[in-house]
């Protein structure tokens, strides 16, 4: 407890700047699995975890992360009927991950009827931020808490094709215009007045720039930054190149409905080609080989932590 006088002269929360939570590794209650075929991913599970925690070990002893509780958590969901957080990394099926905890929480029949819209604008999903100190301690140390993940490279394609090769009304105004205007020599107005028409190499020119024009965005921001994996205990950790077996796997672990199964729809776009190896090396041409290192430097954390082949 602290003193009163000590408690009114701090701003609140300013006494969890620092707080580390210990990444012991908790077995999973498998008690709702039924049936033999969930062995090797299990097992694949297990290797993940324990990887994890072993990187986790080596890179706390040199540096610890230091962050406010609150915002340690401001990107995971919370539900509380089959007590699950998920913690949101964009362009890992994180769509479909929240149309699944819809109907897990009894907000929705099926997962295939929630549109785009409802999933990310609808507000109907609470957030473990929003729960006072004593309700985000009991449901991080109670809760079965899960991430799924995604190679970084194929990550960050996949949100550039998403935000500025199809018609935004955010993100071309607003991250569009402003890098237009800082990395395209001779810019004609159209593009400046749009924002529309912005070259993967001119965003990764605004990703690596120490002196963005506009901030990150969570879209193609570190899951490092995003999850804190080394400061969160996450006891199941998908992948999105395994993404269907794994979020079924998961499913019966927390005794979800035996009809709930995860989507296989593309959640927006569905015509176009999904960002696989051979996208991404496409890109990945338009860059001076400086660039790609330094691109695959930002990510260097999140290539490590989940075991990712670097490109």
């Amino acid at each position: 407890r602290l003193p009163e006088q000590q408690k009114a002269s701090e701003s609140p929360l300013s006494w969890l700047r620092g707080v580390y939570l210990p990444p012991a590794l908790h077995p999973l209650n498998k008690t709702f699995v039924k049936g033999g075929e969930w062995q090797d991913i299990d097992s694949t599970q297990e290797k993940r975890r324990a990887f994890l925690q072993d990187f986790c070990r080596k890179y706390n002893s040199r540096k610890k992360l230091q962050t406010h509780l609150v915002h340690l958590v401001s990107r995971i969901y919370v539900e509380d009927r089959h007590k699950v957080l998920y913690c949101e990394v964009p362009k890992a099926g994180c769509s479909n991950w929240k149309r699944v905890l819809m109907v897990l929480s009894g907000l929705a029949a099926s997962a295939n009827n929630i549109s785009h819209d409802d999933v990310h604008y609808g507000k109907h999903l609470r957030k473990l931020d929003s729960y006072d100190l004593k309700g985000i301690y009991t449901r991080l140390n109670m809760y079965t808490k899960f991430i799924f993940v995604r190679d970084p490279m194929e990550r960050l394609v996949s949100a550039f094709r998403d935000k500025f090769e199809h018609p935004n009304s955010y993100y071309h105004p607003v991250f569009g215009k402003a890098i237009i205007k800082k990395y395209r020599h001779n810019a004609d107005e159209e593009a400046l007045k749009t924002g529309s028409g912005v070259k993967f190499k001119e965003f990764i020119q605004y990703l690596l720039d120490s002196h963005r024009p506009v901030g990150m965005d969570i879209h193609w921001e570190q899951v490092s930054k995003l999850c804190y994996p080394c400061l969160i205990n996450y006891d199941f950790i998908g992948k999105f190149e395994t993404l269907e077996e794994d979020a079924n796997y998961f499913l019966q672990l927390v005794g979800a409905p035996a009809s709930l199964k995860f989507p296989k729809f593309k959640d927006r776009h569905s015509s176009d080609e999904r960002t696989s190896t051979e996208v991404v090396r496409q890109y990945l041409k338009e860059l001076s080989k400086e660039e790609r290192q330094l691109t695959y430097d930002f990510y260097y954390l999140d290539y490590l932590m989940f075991n990712y082949t670097s490109p």
